[in-house]
């Protein structure tokens, strides 16, 4: 089965995207994504997930826990860092936006109950990482060591430049040598410009094979809301087209007893990080803040 899920293929009611770690044939990760009718609560029950609460559109309020919190959204995914905010396992939540909203709840499966939480925009890093065409930023809102009120749950947001290329190199993080953490992955791709797309490339190795792991080879066009599952295999580089900027949310989780990020380049093309010491980054990026849009450098 393709790791390409179209959001035509992956929406419940109520939702453009649905997708469950049964769904996807892993055991950790999953994300929805909520279109908030003006007015109208959405109230959900967490189960056994954690899960994040990030406004793609619209701002909303939160109510969990007994607490309230309200979240100042963003016109789009292109303009503005956002508020978010933390819904631990075993929750009942209800989402309301006065004037409608679309929102994303990246989630996972998890061990231990933290309590809610809110984390606001302007306390979001913003990084400009690479060089050249290489260039993109990273929103790291919800990474250990920046957010550590969550067990397993990983998530941060990419802006690519029109024509740029990210996650490059080509990274694993899975069982094959010599990787030490392994996380499953979703991208949730949004395309900013009528009939945009990009491309993300997933693949495998020989290490792959001798670690008993499935043979991966796969291209995908990817278009607005699309998912691209990331269960191991090297992925990247996720390109954008020229004349169409990129987003994605990357949401990650695993069977480690610590929420880590670290990962392990393909040795082909890891050489290309030291190129960037020597090349200019795009003055594109960055491309957002809390403040909102920015303009080139």
């Amino acid at each position: 089965m393709s790791l390409l899920r179209r959001a035509s293929d992956t929406g419940a009611p109520g939702a453009v995207l649905d997708i469950t770690p049964e769904g996807a044939g892993w055991d950790w990760t999953g994300l929805r994504v909520l279109r908030l009718a003006p007015g109208e609560p959405t109230t959900f029950r967490t189960g056994d997930s954690e899960l994040f609460v990030l406004p793609l559109a619209g701002s909303l309020d939160v109510v969990v826990g007994g607490r309230e919190f309200h979240l100042r959204g963003r016109e789009s995914v292109f303009s503005r860092v956002t508020d978010f905010c933390y819904v631990g396992r075993d929750s009942v939540a209800t989402l309301r936006s006065e004037a409608g909203a679309e929102v994303a709840l990246p989630s996972s499966r998890c061990e231990v109950a933290f309590p809610p939480a809110y984390g606001a925009a302007e306390d979001v890093p913003v990084e400009v990482r690479g060089a050249g065409p290489a260039t993109r930023q990273v929103a790291n809102f919800g990474v250990p060591g920046v957010w550590d009120n969550a067990d397993k749950l990983i998530c941060c947001e990419l802006l690519t430049p029109e024509g740029n290329w990210s996650s490059y190199p080509p990274h694993k993080h899975d069982a094959s040598e010599p990787c030490r953490v392994v996380n499953e992955e979703i991208y949730y791709y949004r395309i900013r410009g009528e009939g945009g797309f990009g491309y993300h490339t997933t693949y495998t190795g020989a290490e792959h094979e001798a670690a008993g792991l499935a043979p991966i080879d796969e291209t995908h066009r990817v278009r607005d809301h699309d998912v691209v599952l990331v269960p191991h295999g090297y992925h990247g580089p996720c390109v954008a087209a020229p004349g169409y900027e990129m987003y994605y949310l990357n949401v990650m989780a695993g069977p480690g007893a610590e929420r880590e990020l670290a990962f392990c380049d393909d040795p082909a093309h890891g050489w290309v990080r030291d190129s960037w010491t020597n090349q200019p980054t795009d003055p594109r990026c960055p491309m957002t803040s809390a403040a909102g849009r920015r303009e080139s450098r």
